[in-house]
């Protein structure tokens, strides 16, 4: 009987996937971060981090809910506005001024302006959005139109007249 080796038999097959790829992965996300920086570097050849709030959006049967995390934000640095069926909702969280006298071993928090467009259907009613800010997170709501909702129709028996 004549036995193949392939890349994935032999001992090397039984290794986790992460432990033989870290670095393929490390290099590929050195890179993608050094386009990035260029493409948004500032003026003044700053780079500029991008600031993307996370986002839920979720749907019931007369309105969609949005949730969107932004610590430290204040209700005046948001808009939120209905266009076209979109949600739009753009702000800016500013950049904490650094101190004199400390040492900064590491800045991973974003600032800047940003930007979350949400498509919704059509058939919302601009006349009930609502908006509220709470313990750094934004709740949405949009009620859809009533002529979009599901209604039941009742089944009627036969008549027998």
């Amino acid at each position: 009987m004549t036995r193949f080796l392939t890349p994935w038999t032999g001992p090397r097959a039984l290794a986790p996937w992460d432990i033989r790829t870290p670095q393929l992965f490390d290099r590929f996300r050195h890179e993608m971060d050094q386009m990035f920086g260029q493409f948004f570097a500032a003026e003044d050849n700053e780079r500029q981090l991008i600031f993307a709030p996370r986002t839920n959006v979720a749907e019931t049967e007369t309105e969609y809910e949005v949730t969107v995390d932004l610590p430290g934000m204040k209700p005046e640095d948001l808009d939120v506005e209905l266009k076209d069926g979109h949600l739009w909702i753009t702000g800016e969280r500013k950049h904490e001024e650094e101190e004199k006298g400390k040492t900064y071993h590491r800045i991973e928090r974003s600032y800047g302006h940003f930007r979350r467009v949400i498509p919704l259907e059509e058939s919302v009613n601009p006349e009930k959005v609502d908006a509220e800010y709470k313990d750094g997170v934004l709740h949405i709501t949009v009620a859809k139109d009533e002529a979009a909702q599901p209604r039941k129709i009742p089944v009627k028996p036969e008549s027998h007249e």
